[in-house]
């Protein structure tokens, strides 16, 4: 069964092409991770995937429905594809327990009790219990991060996308956020993550891709393409961050 499939997928902002004939199959519980240096089209991908940058050509279809169709609205789409962005993205005058309600509330017609149910448990799940009636600036870079992850999880997504999420946080503060992914592909949530930390994704991936200038250079199991890479440009990246 496939949850996903990109087909030719191709992506410019005017004369630059930044995504080149990208195809990729998503089936239900994987975990993609996209690893590649910066600028290789990592998070012009994902933006593609939830309707947030139109693309010029192929298709994406999820659960058998083409939703690059510009008939389709976007809205709809992200009711059941689920986004956290490396800059957090939380609405700053919200407390964290209405940034993890509204959507539920307004996007999916959860009502208010129901709404706050569900986000205090996951709150608590992932040691933010006590933080539910602060705003995001009282919180820490990884508290905050930690929180757009609760945010997302709350409306149930079949399918949740993250924009390399550590990399705005301190050291220190990274592994608190991969716990919360972590725990979330062991529980069989559909991923597609776009990452530089290199052990995470060959720890949790099911399948790893290789961008390199706008195309899937490489694309198998983490344990064949971090240890036997078939390209040489694979192998070159791999020797700079490994």
């Amino acid at each position: 069964m496939t949850l996903l499939e990109v087909e030719s997928l191709r992506k410019s902002y005017g004369d630059r092409v930044v995504l080149h004939d990208i195809s990729l199959t998503v089936a239900p519980h994987d975990v993609i991770c996209l690893i590649g240096a910066s600028g290789s089209g990592k998070s012009t991908l994902l933006r593609c995937l939830n309707l947030l940058e139109p693309i010029d050509d192929g298709r994406i279809v999820f659960d058998g429905r083409e939703i690059s169709d510009p008939r389709v609205k976007p809205r709809e789409v992200r009711r059941e594809i689920g986004m956290v962005f490396q800059s957090y993205n939380l609405f700053p005058h919200l407390s964290v327990l209405a940034n993890c309600t509204m959507a539920q509330v307004r996007v999916h017609g959860v009502g208010k009790g129901a709404a706050r149910e569900r986000a205090l448990e996951l709150l608590a799940r992932f040691g933010l219990a006590g933080h539910a009636a602060a705003y995001p600036d009282a919180l820490s870079g990884g508290q905050q991060q930690r929180v757009a992850l609760v945010r997302a999880l709350c409306t149930r997504p079949r399918l949740l996308l993250l924009d390399e999420i550590t990399a705005a946080l301190d050291p220190e503060l990274v592994g608190e956020v991969l716990d919360i992914v972590r725990a979330e592909a062991t529980s069989g949530m559909t991923m597609i993550l776009a990452t530089h930390e290199m052990a995470f994704a060959r720890e949790v991936a099911s399948s790893v891709c290789f961008l390199d200038s706008g195309r899937i250079l490489e694309q198998g199991a983490p344990e064949q393409l971090f240890s036997d890479p078939a390209q040489e440009r694979t192998r070159q990246f791999l020797s700079r961050v490994l």
